[in-house]
């Protein structure tokens, strides 16, 4: 699994569904540059159990990552019309109709892979046939991108693991409280908590109060 955390995100165009019903050809992270942090997450696929928590729980809490001029972003492997489908489709029947953020539709795998949370490979078998092992899905790979489109904080879960929205709004409030006050953030960390200075004598004063 490759550590993104310092590099720059991989580029991508694609096609995307945005604010629930308008298919976008080129989508691409590239917009947010210079304007917006980016939340970019990857889930298993359209139309099934965990993945629908997920991404309402995400638009849920849509304002308080506007709030933080974050732009909120999904991708999978479905294609386009899926993610329309289900975008379209009411949530007592499974959808997740009333989500607004974009949804990029890695048909291809080649965004999944490039991010490295390709739940398989394709490789060779003995008789020479290309052939895929594993899951051709994407493992739940979150991803905080600065605006100079750096990626500063990724985690990775397997399939049946859903995530905390709630901790990758405290890594960014984390973030942004380092980049706007140039002190480290300790551990459990929330907003509203005192930083600490990256120094012998910093560790010790923030020791000695907690």
């Amino acid at each position: 699994m490759s550590v993104l955390v310092g590099k720059k995100a991989p580029l991508f165009e694609a096609d995307a569904v945005v604010n629930g019903d308008e298919f976008v050809e080129k989508f691409s992270l590239d917009q947010y540059i210079g304007k917006k942090y980016v939340l970019f997450f990857f889930y298993p696929l359209d139309f099934t159990f965990v993945c629908p928590t997920e991404i309402i729980a995400f638009q849920n809490k849509i304002e308080e990552f506007e709030s933080r001029n974050v732009a909120v972003v999904g991708c999978s492997i479905d294609s386009k019309f899926s993610h329309w489908a289900w975008l379209n489709t009411e949530k007592n029947n499974g959808g997740i109709k009333g989500v607004k953020f974009p949804l990029v539709s890695d048909l291809s795998k080649t965004i999944s892979e490039n991010y490295d949370v390709l739940a398989g490979e394709y490789d060779y078998n003995e008789e020479g046939e290309l052939e895929f092992e594993g899951d051709a899905v994407a493992y739940r790979g979150l991803f905080l991108i600065d605006k100079q489109g750096v990626v500063r904080h990724q985690v990775v879960n397997d399939l049946p693991l859903g995530r905390s929205v709630s901790e990758a709004i405290r890594m960014i409030d984390a973030l942004q409280f380092f980049e706007d006050n140039g002190e480290v953030c300790p551990a459990d960390w929330h907003k509203g908590d005192e930083g600490m200075k990256a120094t012998a004598d910093g560790v010790a004063n923030y020791l000695s109060k907690n």
